[in-house]
C-alpha cells in the first residue's frame, strides 16, 4: 500500500475535476486490492474508512471556523 501512495506524486499542472476523480476512484480499488490481498477483513477496511471520514469532518470544521 506504501508503494501505491508513493507513486501518486503531484503533477505539475494540476489535473481537472474529472480526471481527480477516475483517480481517486483509480487510487481506492488499488489500496482496496492491497489491503485484502494483505489479510485485512472488510471490517477493517471499513474501520480505515471510517477513521479517513472522522479526519476529513474535523478537518471541514476546522476550515470552516477560520472562514
Amino acid at each position: 500500500m506504501a508503494q501505491a501512495l508513493a507513486t501518486t506524486q503531484p503533477q505539475a499542472a494540476a489535473p481537472t475535476a474529472p480526471n481527480r476523480e477516475r483517480a481517486l476512484k483509480i487510487l481506492s480499488k488499488s489500496i482496496y486490492k492491497e489491503l485484502r490481498q494483505n489479510g485485512y477483513e472488510p471490517k477493517q477496511i471499513v474501520a480505515l474508512a471510517t477513521e479517513l471520514i472522522s479526519l476529513v469532518t474535523t478537518d471541514i470544521k476546522e476550515d470552516s471556523r477560520v472562514a
